[in-house]
């Protein structure tokens, strides 16, 4: 009877998920392969990350889709960067939810795999390449990436993961 019961105790049992890491509104991350640490912003309601880029170049390498980029960031060195091509994303522009009736235009961007690093933590997340260079935070970290890092995000905290060190 008592194996019995204790059998019958652990499957009542309440599977417990891994709690998310709460992380700030904003966090330092840092981009291994492109070796820069970016301020990046947080981001639940944007779908995928972005990455401030431009001089943003398709072109075919071995018969594969790569893309080319230079950082537009404020230190950027114009370092150009190449990386195989994930992907084109299809992202509706904001400024177009608020007329009525029209169709909302999609701009393309261009998204590939990056490892990004953030407080202890390595994930190979999806990030598409745009200008950002008249936002603030040249990085941007949607949902999508956000529950690769299982990552919950407090909006009244800033920079909780401290500086990343993978």
């Amino acid at each position: 009877m008592k194996p019995l019961l204790a059998l019958l105790t652990l499957v009542a049992l309440p599977v417990m998920a891994a709690e998310p890491t709460l992380y700030g509104r904003y966090e330092n991350i840092a981009l291994p392969e492109i070796g820069e640490t970016l301020k990046a912003k947080m981001d639940t309601g944007a779908y995928t990350a972005s990455l401030s880029a431009k001089d943003i170049e398709q072109f075919t390498r071995d018969g594969e889709d790569w893309v080319r980029f230079r950082l537009a960031t404020k230190d950027a060195n114009g370092k150009v960067y190449e990386h195989k091509l994930a992907r084109i994303s299809k992202i509706k522009n904001r400024a177009d939810e608020e007329e009525e009736g029209d169709a909302p235009e999609l701009s393309r961007r261009p998204v590939v795999d990056l490892e990004l690093c953030l407080g202890d933590v390595k994930r190979t997340v999806e990030v598409n390449l745009v200008d950002r260079s008249s936002f603030n935070y040249p990085l941007l970290v949607g949902a999508k990436a956000l529950r690769e890092f299982k990552a919950a995000v407090n909006p009244a905290k800033k920079f909780t993961a401290g500086k990343p060190d993978c």
